[in-house]
């Protein structure tokens, strides 16, 4: 009796039907971009032996053939989903008209996703971790989606960001998941997120991204643009909305002047980011630029930064976004006298993002 069954397992080791499907795409809690019709595509991929391949959403649904290529025991499919989430994605494989394995994903997303660079600002340098109240809110950080409770994989620090509630703030109008690529570096000068090369007359604050030349210049080194090319690139094409830049205050009114960065080259620097970064990606991704300065009480605004910021706007480079310089007081930690939000400024700031995102997103 045992001969049969040492048999039957012997088989099912050799055989390829029940080799198991592996998904490398989507994970779960990931968010795909929506388009302009208010529908988007899931991004199916993995190693599996070749079968013919069907997928659905949400349990019940109807089953899709999909569109397969297969190579070397890898494959990739799209399917068509509607905007919304977080739905179920099934899959499923068949040989000869039998189910032979299946397999689900519990949430997956069609809905808005946003870069976040810049500063400590735009990281995890808040006073007070930030948690999504809607659960429909996610982050990536290069290799896993996740809900977007702080601290945000990612970005530097390990406090509080205005994501988790920019996220809640954005979803309640526009009822759709919403996804998050942080990719911020605190203390970051613009001058540290040049492409590779980019040479600069003085260094900024901290030298560790950049380098001084034999000819008394400074360049970058290229790791912070480096990955953000990448996270822009993980997306897809057109897999994101937009950028969300908040950066500045290292920029600014430098305790060492000689260290101060100049408004006319903090716009011709950040301009040739934008450009550079979207000739890399291969299309026009929006990006939209804040206005910071602020540092303490008595250093609250730098007018040559703000100015060279509203540039990049009126030049139609970049488009407006919140002016967080306004946010002193209560809103920054240890009782204003610091430069980064206190839990309260944290969700304003996320309101001040939700004003300019929500209303150009419904014009979209």
């Amino acid at each position: 009796m045992k001969f049969p069954l040492l048999l039957s397992a012997f088989f099912a080791v050799l055989c390829p039907l029940h080799a198991q499907i592996k998904l490398t795409a989507p994970l779960d809690y990931q968010v795909f971009q929506r388009g302009k019709s208010g529908s988007g595509s899931i991004v199916i991929a993995g190693t599996a032996a070749a079968a013919d391949l069907e997928a659905r959403i949400g349990t019940g649904g109807d089953w899709q053939r999909l569109d397969v290529k297969f190579e070397g025991g890898r494959f990739r499919a799209t399917l068509a989903a509607p905007a919304g989430g977080w739905h179920r994605l099934e899959l499923r494989a068949k040989r000869d008209g039998k189910v032979v394995e299946e397999t689900a994903v519990e949430h997956v997303g069609i809905g808005e996703i946003f870069i976040v660079a810049g500063q400590s600002n735009s990281a995890n340098h808040g006073e007070e971790k930030q948690t999504t109240q809607t659960g429909r809110v996610s982050s990536f950080d290069g290799q896993h989606w996740q809900l977007a409770n702080d601290p945000q994989s990612g970005a530097s620090g390990r406090g509080g960001s205005f994501m988790p509630p920019l996220g809640d703030a954005l979803v309640k109008p526009l009822n759709v998941p919403v996804g998050f690529i942080p990719c911020g570096i605190g203390a970051t000068s613009v001058r540290e997120w040049l492409p590779k090369g980019a040479t600069f007359p003085n260094p900024p604050t901290i030298e560790s991204r950049v380098q001084k030349l034999a000819n008394g210049e400074w360049e970058s080194k290229g790791q912070a643009y480096e990955v953000l090319v990448q996270r822009m690139k993980s997306a897809g094409p057109n897999g994101f909305r937009a950028v969300l830049w908040h950066q500045g205050e290292s920029d600014a009114n430098q305790k060492d002047p000689t260290r101060t960065l100049p408004g006319k080259l903090y716009r011709e620097y950040l301009e040739k980011i934008i450009r550079t970064t979207r000739q890399e990606i291969g299309w026009e991704a929006p990006w939209f630029v804040a206005q910071v300065s602020y540092h303490v009480p008595g250093d609250e605004a730098s007018p040559d930064i703000r100015a060279a910021q509203a540039s990049l706007w009126k030049g139609g480079v970049a488009f407006e976004g919140p002016d967080s310089d306004a946010l002193n007081g209560d809103l920054r930690e240890r009782k204003g006298q610091g430069v980064h939000f206190s839990g309260q400024g944290l969700r304003e700031h996320a309101a001040k993002w939700a004003d300019k995102l929500v209303p150009w997103i419904k014009a979209q």
